[in-house]
């Protein structure tokens, strides 16, 4: 792996942790209290689409930057070799 590779796999894995990180202290201090909202998209199960879309999104979103990152490593090395 190169050094372009290996910044983006650590930049994801920077990612993760963070989003792990944040999602602990999101904890409800409360309690058993929820938020309405909450609640009724987890009743109506629309909680599962709204997590879907964002997975949608993020694994698009990687996609493109591994595409973009393989992209402007060929033409980097076009560069050097010219």
């Amino acid at each position: 792996m190169n050094f372009m590779h290996k910044s983006l796999f650590r930049l994801c894995i920077l990612l993760f942790c963070m989003m792990v990180r944040f999602s602990v202290f999101a904890q409800d201090s409360l309690g058993s209290e929820r938020t309405q909202m909450a609640e009724g998209m987890r009743s109506n199960g629309k909680i599962y689409v709204v997590v879907t879309v964002l997975v949608i999104i993020l694994t698009g979103l990687f996609i493109y930057l591994g595409r973009l990152d393989k992209k402007i490593s060929r033409l980097e090395k076009k560069d050097n070799l010219s």
